[in-house]
């Protein structure tokens, strides 16, 4: 086993190199505990699912395993030398998509036009998009509100769609997820990645094979020809797959395990910092919650309820207890790699029954209350274990906490939909800038923005400002606006920081790749030793 650390940036972003011996050289066998959501790409913006998507489809732009933007469908992109407000790509020639049809600039118009619309996950990533236009076959330039130095970092997981096949099959419209539809394309791909989708039992087993045409075969290493992924949501069955060969790439090692992974021969372990921070919603715009048992009122309205939750909750006791150390406790929902992420921001408050109860009393809730708590249970490292201690951290504050655990499949519907009081989510910041957690979280729910925002929060002045970040080109001014809109986001409290993740991935002494903070794995970038 061999462990190199890469420093990427000046954003204390860490990963690791980690070697790993397969019993079939080129078929690479998968497993983690989360299976993807859908297969249609422009319908979650989640991570297990957009892994997934990854493989099959291409992005115009796309982030190595090291974090780094490359050019993927696009060879090129600048701002238009007329017009200040308009980026100009290149596409890529030569690309066909797995059933044979030749990719150009029609398909990416289609595919972000298909992507702004109000059932994607991923429409606020094009919110300040005005128009996205062919000016020859192989040019596409997409036209913004206003200049936008952020866009081409906006663009890195939108994945670009075949648009004669779409129309064919009835897919040119978005699944709409969080209402429960099924589609052709949820069910169908058709991309230009580097593999090529063989069959696909979902939360079974899915098996892909190496695309023969895929235009990057001589730029990438390729080394993988197969990929089996089978889901394990257990961990122990997880590890015992993994330790007995059955498996050679864990994504998501359990953290009770890590000794004995690291003390077996034969495979690796590679750790580092995780662009995640997982953290509770609370929904403070209701008048009265459906799931608590106080009558017309909102406990969760009190800033001073919120309060008394943020320091009744004992985040070391959880990095410790819970996570075997594999966490960092957080003060602000935005991972470290972030820009505008500051370590002042990060400082967390300290844990103090009495002053939380003191707050409680001055809020008239002397007595407590009871509330639901959903949670999901197979998506983040020891999610549910993290909502059972926090159960029992608010007791000694007398809220009575009913918990509710599901798989996220069920679970994330709950936030779309408006249907939760109290929440788990973790958040990843594939941009790298803070407009991406205003825009999802902060924003007032709306057809183009705020679609992650399960609280009910709404603030005409921090949403004019959120607006401005993708177009202020002044970055001392741009960056005034962030922090600003940090201070506000403190004052408000609307989402309590737990901790940042830490990612543990196992892999056999086969291969060797990067360990990336996304937690993005793509197989084309896997090397045999």
């Amino acid at each position: 086993m061999t462990h190199r650390m890469f420093a990427l940036g000046a954003a204390l972003l860490a990963t690791t190199a980690i070697t790993a011996t397969s019993l079939s050289a080129e078929t690479l066998r998968w497993t983690r505990a989360s299976e993807a959501l859908t297969l249609d790409p422009h319908s979650q913006n989640e991570g297990p699912t957009t892994t997934l998507m990854h493989q099959i489809y291409d992005p115009l732009i796309v982030r190595n395993m090291a974090g780094e933007m490359e050019p993927a469908l696009a060879t090129s992109w600048e701002p238009s030398e007329e017009n200040p407000n308009v980026w100009v790509f290149q596409i890529r020639e030569g690309v066909t998509f797995h059933g044979g049809e030749t990719f150009d600039a029609s398909d990416v118009v289609f595919s972000l036009n298909r992507a702004m619309q109000e059932t994607s996950n991923f429409k606020e990533l094009l919110s300040g998009v005005v128009d996205v236009r062919a000016t020859g076959d192989y040019t596409v330039e997409i036209e913004t509100e206003g200049p936008n130095p952020l866009l081409p970092n906006n663009l890195t997981n939108i994945m670009m769609m075949d648009e004669g096949w779409s129309v064919e099959n009835g897919a040119e419209n978005v699944q709409d997820y969080a209402a429960g539809e099924d589609t052709f394309a949820a069910r169908n791909v058709n991309g230009t990645g580097a593999f090529v989708l063989e069959s696909r039992e979902a939360d079974v087993e899915t098996v892909l094979s190496q695309n023969p045409e895929y235009w990057g075969m001589d730029m990438f290493p390729m080394d993988v020809t197969e990929i089996i992924f089978t889901p394990i949501q257990n961990p122990a069955t997880r590890l015992a797959a993994f330790l007995g060969g059955e498996v050679d790439f864990v994504q998501d090692v359990p953290v009770q395990d890590l000794e004995r992974v690291e003390a077996a021969d034969g495979i690796g372990l590679g750790t580092g910092p995780q662009n995640r921070v997982i953290f509770f919603g609370m929904n403070v715009g209701a008048d009265d919650l459906e799931r608590d048992d106080v009558e017309g009122a909102n406990p969760l309205a009190d800033p001073r309820v919120r309060q008394a939750m943020d320091i009744a909750i004992n985040r070391e006791a959880i990095q410790q207890v819970v996570m075997r150390g594999q966490s960092a406790p957080a003060g602000v929902i935005s991972p470290p790699p972030v820009h505008g992420w500051t370590e002042e921001l990060d400082a967390y408050p300290a844990y103090d029954v009495e002053a939380a109860q003191a707050l409680m009393d001055e809020a008239g809730y002397s007595d407590g209350f009871s509330i639901q708590l959903d949670c999901p249970n197979d998506r983040y490292v020891n999610d549910e274990s993290i909502c059972q201690a926090t159960v029992g951290m608010l007791a000694q504050i007398g809220i009575s906490v009913n918990l509710s655990a599901l798989p996220r499949a069920q679970h994330f519907p709950l936030i779309a939909n408006g249907e939760t009081d109290f929440y788990m989510l973790g958040w990843g910041v594939p941009t790298y800038d803070a407009e991406y957690i205003f825009n999802f979280l902060y924003h007032t729910r709306t057809d183009e923005r705020g679609s992650w925002n399960g609280t009910g929060f709404s603030d005409p002045a921090m949403d004019e400002m959120i607006v401005s970040l993708s177009s202020e080109t002044d970055l001392e001014a741009r960056d005034a606006t962030i922090a600003g809109l940090f201070e506000m986001a403190e004052e408000q409290l609307i989402y309590l920081p737990i901790h940042n993740q830490v990612l543990n991935w196992g892999i056999s002494d086969a291969w060797s790749t990067l360990v990336d903070a996304d937690d993005q794995v793509k197989f084309k970038y896997f090397e045999l030793n």
